[in-house]
This record gives structure tokens, sequence and C-alpha cells, in this order.
């Protein structure tokens, strides 16, 4: 089976866009199949060529990236956005989450993180900084003063264990090992999580998990 990871570039800027897929080309198991300069060509080529990863500036022409961001999210079988920017976290990371985006890295720390930051959304799981924690429990604790949290309210002590286990990237098997299970039943408990909260991928499932406080950034 083929696990390359099949990334589109999307940047403005032609020379970022060109350095990051060289980079990335240099990679076992990545791939560029795009280089795109508006928000409007990622949609489109997210649409066409399926790809797994979009890394995604959020300064472009058009649309602009947070809203192509969240038209990429709304696809079937979507790809998983990760944003790389210039911006503060403080300031972008919740509508990033909000408009579907798996993860955010700041392009002063792109030479360290953006590799393993593909491989981490790629695994439709989240990458965000620790960093991050403070503001998604801020996020938390003003839905909870507004009565936004009420979904997690409707599960269970059981289901919130599964929901939080999923999120930290436990199998099914996994997760029966732990709190005494089978697979077949924590399926069902997982089935039942997602269809409560109205989610339909686990990188979905993820997000909820950090902006309710079920679980911490890393």
């Amino acid at each position: 089976m083929d696990d390359t990871i099949r990334i589109i570039v999307a940047d403005d800027h032609s020379i970022l866009r060109s350095g990051l897929a060289a980079l990335l080309d240099l990679e076992h198991d990545m791939q560029v199949v795009a280089e795109v300069g508006t928000g409007e060509e990622a949609v489109e080529q997210a649409a066409t060529l399926r790809p797994d990863v979009v890394i995604m500036d959020l300064d472009m022409p058009g649309i602009g990236g947070l809203e192509a961001t969240r038209r990429i999210a709304a696809l079937e079988d979507a790809a998983r956005v990760l944003v790389l920017t210039s911006h503060a976290e403080n300031e972008n990371l919740l509508p990033v989450l909000d408009a579907g985006g798996s993860g955010f890295v700041h392009k002063s720390k792109a030479r360290e993180d953006l590799v393993e930051a593909i491989r981490v959304v790629a695994r439709d799981e989240v990458f965000l900084y620790p960093s991050a924690s403070r503001l998604l429990l801020e996020r938390y604790q003003t839905a909870e003063e507004k009565g936004e949290a009420e979904p997690l309210e409707e599960l269970s002590v059981r289901e919130r264990q599964v929901l939080r286990m999923t999120a930290e990237g436990y199998t099914a098997s996994e997760i029966g090992e732990r709190i005494f299970l089978s697979p077949k039943t924590v399926e069902t408990y997982r089935s039942r999580v997602m269809r409560k909260l109205g989610l339909s991928h686990r990188s979905e499932l993820v997000r909820f998990a950090l902006r309710t406080g079920v679980l911490r950034a890393y």
C-alpha cells in the first residue's frame, strides 16, 4: 500500500511555495502534488486532486486562507488543513480550529516543526503547540459561561472516557484493554459519541475534545 502523504502547498509567495515543495519532496513519505497562490485555487485543487494534507497560509488573495480552510474541510473525504502562518497564535488559533483546520505552525518554526506536523495531521490527529492549552481553556470557560458547552454534558462518564482516549490516539482495542471493554463495545460507544456531537471524522472529535477541555493540546 502506498503510504505517501500527498500535499498541496498554498501560499501567495512563489519563492516560499517552491522552497517548501523542494524541502518536503526530500522526505521519503511525502509528495507535493500542487502549488497554489490563492484561496480559490486551494479549494479547487483540493477537490480535484484529493490530497492528504493542504498547507495553508492565511494571507492570500481572493477568499483567503481561513475561508479556504472552511471550504476544504467541508469537502467529502476532505484533506487535513495545516495552517502555516506568521500571525500570532492567540489571534488565529480558535478561528482556524472552528474553520476545520487540523493544525497550526508558525512560519518562524517551520524548519523544526513542519514535517512532524504534516505527519501528525495526516494521521487524522491535531498538531498544536503547548501554549495552545491556555487559549483553549479560556475558550472552554467562556463557552461554559455562555452555556455553549452543553453537548459535552450529554455524554456519560464512559462516553467521555472513550472520547478522551480516542482523541489521544488510542485504537478501539487499546481503549478496551485499559477500561475492560471489548473493542466492539468501544466502537459502539465511539459511534454514540460521534452521533451525539454531530461529528463524522476523528480530527473533528479531537478538535471538540481540545475546545471543551477534555483533551489538552500537545
